[in-house]
């Protein structure tokens, strides 16, 4: 009864939290008169693609997929390159200053100087509207550093690092040899956090990037959907024909039915790649959980 009943409530769950995506799917692919009118449940209904047509007849779709690929790749190597030698050195208890590097790091991480000064900032270090402006914005994530440090500290034995001290091996021979390989389900963690983030990631797109050939794919998709929704506005119907005022309905739920396919079209890459590192991704997040 009590396997009965568990299976039961994790099927439910997983209905629950499963549906929306699933229907994200199928409203894509359905006629958006349909779906605005509620007629979509379960299948698509008059299964079509013109939602999906409309969004890659924009030529910037393409543009907007190569800044995000490009930002999100080298943003996560950046985040990776500074996080996990960080997270390895402050794992030391013999590292001198070790509390007070620890409490110094925190401080960002509750407190930051607002968006106003850090637009001053970035705009005085030469970073508005440069290509690599979002690679290098928020280089580290201090909560990461954090989980990251504890992996360090509670999953690799500090005997291992004495005997290949004792073996005339330097710190650098250590943790490129020793600590890295060791580590490799702690980095497809991060790796997994920092690339979402960079994929998702639009507000620094919109404070500071004001060069259509820089926005990434999210920029893009948003204002896509705000032009079409906005094409109409201020168009005078009494004027028009009943084909041209037809037309124009039907473009104004056409871009109703947009909406899904964006959503889709931005998702899809991360559903992709997600299976690759899911191995690593659950390991690590178990150690972590066990053992922290």
């Amino acid at each position: 009864m009590f396997d009965f009943c568990n299976v039961f409530i994790m099927l439910v769950l997983i209905i629950i939290m499963a549906y929306p995506l699933y229907f994200i799917v199928i409203a894509s692919l359905s006629d958006p008169y349909k779906v605005i009118n509620g007629k979509v449940y379960l299948w698509p209904a008059d299964f079509t693609l013109d939602s999906y047509i409309n969004v890659f007849r924009e030529s910037s779709i393409w543009k907007g997929y190569y800044n995000t690929i490009r930002y999100t790749f080298w943003g996560t190597l950046f985040n990776l390159a500074l996080t996990i030698p960080a997270a390895y050195i402050l794992s030391k208890k013999k590292l001198a200053g070790r509390k007070f590097l620890s409490f110094y790091f925190l401080i960002p991480m509750y407190f930051s100087g607002g968006l106003v000064p850090t637009y001053l900032l970035v705009n005085n270090i030469g970073l508005m509207n440069k290509p690599y402006t979002l690679i290098f914005l928020g280089g580290i994530s201090i909560y990461n550093l954090i989980v990251t440090r504890i992996f360090f500290q509670t999953s690799i034995p500090e005997e291992l690092y004495e005997s290949a001290s004792m073996d005339g091996a330097s710190h650098f021979r250590v943790f490129f040899q020793i600590a890295m390989p060791l580590a490799k389900p702690i980095i497809a963690v991060m790796a997994l956090y920092y690339a979402v983030a960079h994929w998702n990631s639009y507000f620094n797109a919109l404070i500071y990037i004001s060069n259509d050939a820089y926005q990434p794919l999210q920029i893009v998709l948003r204002n896509i959907l705000i032009n079409n929704q906005m094409l109409l506005v201020g168009m005078d119907t009494s004027a028009l024909s009943a084909d041209e005022a037809l037309a124009a309905a039907r473009r104004q739920y056409m871009a109703q039915g947009m909406k899904y396919a964006l959503i889709f079209v931005s998702s899809a890459p991360l559903l992709v790649a997600y299976p690759f590192v899911q191995k690593h991704f659950v390991k690590g997040v178990m150690i972590g959980s066990l053992k922290g």
